[in-house]
């Protein structure tokens, strides 16, 4: 079987790439300055992530000492939850233009005899699960992480003063 394309389409699919590369170079660099942030209901806790979804701040307002313990921690990660949701929905809104693109190019297989379409053999990564360690969504069998190269010390049996922080209120 034959490809489909003579040497003058091949020129303007090289050509197409050429454009799609320098695409996606420019839409790296909006990525890099992407942020996005969320506030909680109560308006409480505000969490701004990067564009790899990491936290980059976290704000609390006034009235977060009301709040417990347990309470401030479920918010401010569901809040940095939404913030990476988000953060995502604006990464696909920017990549979409180059992705519209490239299911316009032919497929390798179509250009070359003989070559393998390479986006039917990556495998699918799962999706990522946002529930807490231990909890039923990670099936619960997860084994803690052990650490083999550590040092053992026993800090009941320290013979001389502790030094350090000495104020209580630590």
């Amino acid at each position: 079987m034959g490809s489909e394309y003579d040497e003058g389409d091949l020129a303007s699919v090289i050509d197409a790439f050429q454009d799609q590369m320098r695409a996606i170079a420019l839409v790296q660099q909006q990525r890099v300055k992407l942020t996005a942030s969320a506030t909680s209901r109560d308006k409480l806790v505000t969490v701004t992530v990067n564009a790899n979804g990491i936290v980059i701040e976290t704000k609390f307002s006034a009235g977060i000492g009301e709040l417990g313990y347990d309470e401030i921690a479920k918010t401010v990660t569901k809040t940095a939850q939404e913030a990476a949701a988000e953060v995502a929905r604006k990464n696909q809104e920017l990549a979409a233009p180059i992705t519209e693109r490239r299911a316009r190019l032919p497929k390798l297989s179509e250009v070359i005899e003989g070559m393998p379409d390479f986006e039917r053999e990556i495998p699918l990564e799962p999706p990522v699960s946002t529930a807490p360690p231990g909890a039923a969504e990670r099936g619960g069998d997860e084994e803690p992480m052990v650490f083999a190269d550590v040092e053992e010390f026993d800090h009941e049996a320290r013979s001389e003063p502790a030094s350090g922080v000495s104020d209580s209120s630590w």
